[in-house]
């Protein structure tokens, strides 16, 4: 929340509702459409998929009745909700359709919101928990749009084949209201069809049978913003007694009443995260622009815009498009002309030609012939350069040529929802696009430009920000080296083990320990007092190798005389016998040797080791999918390639990030970011618990303006990296960014499905010729690790071995550690790093992840 006078703002995260993650796997069992999910959606779009699932626990999870309870459930639990509205009966009074199972997923403009449609749709008739899905649109261009790519998957035999066994339909028809709605059917219609005197078949074939249809609602800000005085046919569609609909969902990009945010919104993935996750273009508009002294000047300097993106995409092989947006249909019928006209005469053409590369596009019936010009808008073989439209009528089209969107007037342009549709209309990328990220310019009147910025900003969640950049200059920069993979699946057996193997090879993985740990304590001040630190040692308890190997041999005998107590002779063990006092010291001590501990004592943490490695008494026998990757060359990756990174203000404020900097932070920030980071910086200002200073260039060694963490472990991280002592054992170090910069591709299972993923470990720190990769989780993960970050772990290890494997064979001198860390072991890998002794170091959680991988192999066969 962001106050602004006696206006108050919210970030639209803020008024996301929550579905509970608790669902009872016997009522809903997400995991048998996971490969489904995968294929639909892809490994750069989970984001899709994870709108499925969330939309997918609330309607069939059993925790909610309707709207209204899971609305109350997050307006007692959200202070932004209840500032926002004050008493749940006003936020209610917000809610379109409060007594059904009903909600809206807002989702950017050209980041696939048809794909997440059709997921909804064929889900929940592959349950049987509906007969029948109804989609409607707002417009015969989006119907058409979406009966195209519903039929091409429903067709799709790779996909229907990845539904469960169990699926009631795995082929849904794909029909309109033309025919009758039959079951086992996705009807795609636009709204027109529900209308009682209109020839459809939708009414006749819903009616009486809503409770076993769903109804998903496509560009659903038409529920909530029709003109005033006009009858909201759609909304009284949804809640006409003759078909009483239990589920409804309303999807758009635009979840906006005028400027205020949808109340049902239960997953977003905004404008803001698409652009910085290059699923759509990037966005420009216009600062500062030389004055002109008439209309024909205007479209001067529009027109050669255009020209000049012309010339730069010709190689490209991409035709771009400029958008036109006026208020009104008659506004656009002379803003056509009147573009007609200039580009006539400015480029000395014939009025036939002018009109060519022009068209109108609204939903007057004069408009309807230039519909069919408009799907072909980014065919080679289309003239159409210029498109001139209405705002709000221009929904559905799945062009991606346009690079450049005109708002003719203020008024076009002046809310939240406006902003988004017009922008909405130039966001998705050109197939044929290659390099850098493809940017759409608004070109508005420098005058509207204060709000315009205003309204963007709060659009796209750009609000305050900082960037976390890199200094190519700096010499805190250096190599990492990356492999470039070719993915292999192949079968393992699985073979019976027992107790008596588990020390066949005679040691135990430990993780480093330090006897005495170096400890620093902070404490905060209050009232004025200033934060004062207490510096000490953590005196670690330890056993003899002798008093664990006792203990280990104890426990093995107390197995022994269970097994004979039991009087089932097949269940009699003998484990003392195998591994006597002598031998269980003599793995003890091996075990140490490994893992570098030379003192010969051994912590209470390393000692519960050693007895959980007795835990186990079998595993079955099977069989395994392994997925092996062969390596096919070694490539460098610098840090100055790393992209920038950013944090909002309302990150900063909530403590959800802290940023640390040093005294050149400033350096490539713009005037914006350095008068925010001043705001930061202030002792008495709003965001003193969002961030820490540095004082020192040389304990910030990093190429990096500015660090951003991302919660409280990787703040622990930070704070020891930018310490004295540790800092002038490290040469340089690096936060990665959460995806496109180094990443590692792994797999792992989601009940019985593989999934794959890509894996950005958190930092990289350079000490000599080691190259130290550092992931951070939370302590709660030692004792309860989850599958996927074991897998993780499990391929990073084998990654960076990979990498050293190849260094060596080059000659390359460097080598790579990957270990994950928790804050329990984080002093003690700093101490390591000081005392020169990190090679090999190994964490608890590192332990417990390789434990629970290979855990997860065995019992997942």
């Amino acid at each position: 929340m962001v106050t602004k006078g006696d206006r108050k703002t919210f970030r639209n995260e803020e008024l996301v509702l929550k579905v509970s993650p608790d669902v009872d796997p016997k009522k809903w069992d997400e995991s048998k459409y996971e490969a489904f999910l995968d294929e639909l959606c892809g490994v750069h779009h989970q984001y899709q998929a994870e709108a499925i699932r969330t939309t997918l626990r609330y309607l069939l999870g059993g925790r909610y009745a309707n709207l209204r309870e899971l609305a109350r459930e997050n307006f007692e639990e959200n202070d932004s909700l209840q500032e926002r509205y004050g008493s749940f009966a006003a936020m209610e009074a917000h809610l379109q359709l409060p007594d059904q199972l009903s909600c809206s997923l807002d989702i950017a403009t050209g980041a696939g919101k048809s794909y997440v449609l059709y997921g909804l749709a064929a889900i929940l008739l592959a349950e049987g928990i509906v007969d029948r899905v109804l989609v409607l649109c707002p417009s015969t261009t989006i119907e058409s749009g979406l009966m195209e790519k519903f039929r091409a998957l429903s067709s799709n035999a790779d996909l229907q084949a990845l539904l469960p066994p169990t699926a009631r339909v795995s082929a849904p028809s794909i029909v309109d209201a033309s025919e009758t709605i039959a079951a086992g059917a996705i009807c795609v219609e636009n709204y027109h069809a529900i209308l009682e005197h209109v020839g459809s078949s939708v009414r006749d074939s819903l009616k009486g049978k809503g409770a076993r249809t769903a109804v998903l609602s496509d560009e659903a800000h038409h529920i909530a913003n029709e003109a005033a005085g006009k009858v909201k046919v759609w909304k009284s569609f949804l809640l006409d007694p003759d078909f009483d609909f239990r589920f409804h969902v309303g999807v758009s990009g635009t979840c906006y009443v005028g400027d205020e945010y949808f109340a049902d919104v239960v997953s977003r993935y905004s404008i803001r995260q698409a652009i910085e996750d290059r699923v759509v273009k990037r966005i420009e508009y216009v600062a500062e622009v030389p004055a002109t002294a008439n209309s024909d000047e205007w479209w001067q300097l529009i027109y050669k815009r255009h020209a000049d993106l012309k010339k730069r995409l010709k190689s490209a092989g991409i035709r771009p498009l400029t958008i036109v947006v006026t208020k009104t249909i008659p506004d656009c019928n002379r803003v056509a002309e009147e573009l007609r006209n200039f580009i006539e005469e400015w480029a000395k053409t014939t009025s036939d030609h002018a009109a060519e590369l022009v068209i109108p596009v609204t939903s007057a019936r004069e408009h309807q012939v230039y519909l069919a010009k408009l799907r072909e808008v980014d065919s080679p073989t289309s003239k159409v350069e210029w498109i001139v439209s209405v705002s709000m009528l221009t929904e559905g089209w799945d062009v991606k040529n346009v690079f450049q969107i005109v708002p003719h007037n203020e008024r076009a342009f002046n809310s939240k929802l406006l902003i988004s549709q017009v922008l909405g209309r130039g966001l998705r990328v050109p197939l044929q696009w290659k390099g850098e990220q493809a940017t759409v310019t608004v070109f508005n009147h420098d005058s509207w430009a204060p709000r315009i910025r205003q309204l963007v900003n709060e659009v796209l969640e750009f609000e305050r920000r900082l960037s976390s950049v890199v200094d190519k200059r700096s010499s805190y920069n250096f190599d990492l080296h990356q492999l470039d993979y070719t993915q292999e699946e192949t079968k393992q057996e699985l073979t019976r083990k027992t107790v008596a193997k588990l020390f066949e090879h005679g040691y135990v993985d430990l993780p480093t320990q330090v006897d005495t740990e170096d400890v620093v304590i902070e404490f905060e001040g209050v009232v004025g007092a200033k934060r004062s630190k207490f510096k000490t040692q953590l005196e670690h308890k330890t056993y003899s190798a002798e008093e664990v190997a006792e203990h280990i041999f104890n426990r093995l005998l107390s197995i022994d005389q269970e097994s004979q107590a039991s009087g089932d002779s097949a269940e009699v063990t003998n484990y003392t016998q195998k591994m006597p006092l002598q031998k269980c010291l003599a793995v003890v001590r091996e075990s140490l040797k490994r893992a570098g501990i030379a003192s010969d004592r051994v912590t209470e943490d390393n000692r519960q080791r050693f007895l959980q490695a007795l835990g186990s008494l079998s595993r079955r026998k099977g069989q395994r999918i392994v997925f092996t990757q062969r390596a096919n060359a070694l490539r460098v990756v610098s840090t100055r390639e790393r992209q920038a990174d950013s944090c909002s203000a309302a990150e900063l404020r909530r403590q959800s990030k802290t940023v640390f900097y040093g005294p050149k932070a400033e350096a490539p920030l713009n005037d914006e970011q350095r008068q925010f980071l001043q705001e930061v910086k202030d002792p008495d200002g709003e965001f003193v618990a969002g961030r820490e200073e540095v004082a020192a260039d040389v304990d910030f060694r990093s190429p990096l303006n500015l660090a951003i963490a991302d919660a409280t472990p990787e703040r622990k991280f930070i704070r020891e990296l930018c310490k004295r002592d540790n800092a002038k054992v490290i040469d340089g170090w690096l936060k990665n960014t959460s995806q496109g910069f180094y990443w590692v591709e792994y797999a792992w299972k989601k009940g019985s499905h593989t999934k794959r993923g890509e894996f950005s470990p958190d930092f990289f720190l350079k000490q000599g010729s080691a190259v130290l990769v550092v992931e951070i989780k939370d302590d709660s993960e030692i004792a309860d690790p989850s599958p996927e970050n074991a897998k993780k772990y499990e391929h990073a290890v084998k990654h960076f071995e990979r990498v050293n494997e190849w260094l060596e064979r080059e000659g390359i001198g460097l080598r790579y550690q990957m270990n994950f860390l928790t804050p329990k072991d984080i002093n003690k890998f700093f101490q390591k790093m000081r005392e020169g002794t990190v090679a090999g170091f190994r964490s608890e959680i590192d332990l417990a992840l390789a434990a629970a991988s290979s855990a997860r192999d065995a019992d997942s066969t």
